[in-house]
């Protein structure tokens, strides 16, 4: 599995975090200890649970984005409203 890991040099360590999780985050003189040992902490958090990823559908005026892309009437619609605009524009 891959994750996203944050590291960054602080203080003249190396700290590592887990993307999404800062609790689960370790320090270490080297770059490569940290990384060792938050892969480390992560298998032991895999091993703990079940790794799922969630769906949440969007709210509010984006939850329409798509909906309607393959209904015939919404063609029927634009072109409609295309024209009426058309006619509308000073020539």
């Amino acid at each position: 599995m891959t994750f996203t890991v944050l590291l960054k040099r602080e203080n003249g360590q190396f700290t590592a975090s887990l993307v999404g999780a800062p609790d689960v985050r370790v320090s270490s003189d080297t770059r490569d200890h940290a990384l060792s040992e938050l892969s480390d902490k992560i298998a032991l958090r895999i091993a703990d649970g079940e790794l799922v990823t969630v769906e949440v559908e969007p709210a509010g005026i984006l939850s329409l984005a798509g909906r309607f892309a393959d209904d015939p009437t919404l063609r029927a619609i634009c072109d409609e409203a295309y024209l009426a605009r058309e006619a509308d524009r000073p020539r």
